[in-house]
């Protein structure tokens, strides 16, 4: 069994969408599972839109637009999608009465992107004559904590996932970055949770890989727009990707590794644009003999503050076993109070 996992811009427009089917046809006799960001754009027009209705300027209208581009560049009725576009009209009036934009709320609006991006490609499917069903990941038991905006699969997501895929027919299409709470509200996983739903699947249905499908060729020596020679790296290990993607490198998203991990699932990091380039692999164990340094990350906009504290005559120090005065400054402490008594 293979998940793939394709992001925005592997779904963004007609072209991209025929190289995905492609893809999938040669992958059957593997047993794939889709996962799906939504369209490029949406979801940005999605929170843009949210922040606009929370002012009081609600407006489907964008958002309408780039996903009706794409359904008609398809040859696919609107039909598919009118009902989400809907609910998220209704859900744009109700922030502009409220006047408010909470965590949970922009989790709501941002999800339907990827609710609508999975029907999309399921009747592209279907009508290249390749069975499969859209998948909503959070009515499919992916159950996660509370943190909204950055939520975390909670242990029973695995077993939920596990028994409701089996179940369906075809090939799933499933949304990534959605999951749900215990108490029914939608979270989302954060920007780029699409992978981590990857492998997040991967582990529970057993998959022998997951392939994520990017606009680049891998994993990189460096950040290309930094450095103009940048190549690929063949092959890194979970622990190199893991510290890649927590210290800046934007290839996959940080959470990513942790399911491939305990599952002990390879991830392969392809490229739509050029499905041919061998990719990177993400293996438990970096072969040895490969270069010693295997790529380079880094963030913007950080500040590191040294703080230093000079010795100050007569402090009061503390005990560090107990977290109470030491001895000599109580001796220090009942000598004055004794003095003072005496002066008195």
């Amino acid at each position: 069994m293979l998940v793939m996992k394709f992001g925005g811009t592997s779904l963004g427009d007609a072209e991209r969408i025929d190289t995905m089917v492609r893809l999938v046809r040669g992958r059957l006799p593997r047993r794939p599972i889709l996962v799906c960001s939504a369209h490029s754009l949406v979801t940005d027009l999605l929170l843009e839109g949210a922040k606009a209705a929370s002012l009081g300027r609600p407006d489907v209208g964008p958002v309408a637009r780039r996903e009706r581009e794409v359904v008609e560049a398809l040859r696919l009725p609107m039909s598919l999608i009118e009902d989400d576009l809907a609910r998220l009209g209704e859900l744009f009036q109700g922030l502009s009465l409220l006047r408010e934009l909470t965590p949970r709320s922009l989790d709501h609006v941002a999800a339907f992107g990827e609710r609508m991006c999975v029907k999309v490609v399921a009747a592209v499917l279907r009508r290249r004559k390749i069975p499969a069903t859209a998948v909503q990941a959070d009515e499919a038991g992916l159950v996660t904590d509370g943190k909204y905006t950055r939520a975390s699969p909670l242990p029973e997501a695995y077993d939920n996932l596990r028994r409701s895929l089996a179940a369906v027919k075809g090939v799933p299409v499933v949304t990534g970055f959605i999951g749900r709470d215990r108490d029914g509200n939608v979270t989302t996983l954060g920007r780029s949770g699409s992978d981590y739903t990857a492998t997040i699947v991967g582990r529970a249905v057993g998959a022998e890989e997951v392939e994520i499908w990017k606009d680049v060729d891998g994993v990189l020596t460096a950040d290309p727009r930094i450095v103009a020679d940048a190549r690929p790296v063949g092959q890194i290990s979970y622990a190199e990707a893991s510290e890649l993607a927590y210290y800046g490198a934007k290839v996959i998203h940080p959470a990513t590794i942790h399911p491939a991990l305990e599952g002990g699932i390879p991830v392969r990091i392809l490229n739509t644009f050029d499905p041919k380039a061998p990719g990177t692999v993400i293996v438990a164990h970096r072969p040895p003999g490969g270069s010693l340094v295997t790529s380079i990350a880094s963030k913007r906009g950080i500040r590191l503050v040294n703080i230093v504290s000079a010795r100050m005559l007569g402090s009061r120090a503390s005990c560090r076993a107990c977290s109470r005065p030491s001895a000599a400054t109580t001796s220090r402490s009942t000598s004055s109070r004794r003095a003072r008594s005496r002066s008195r």
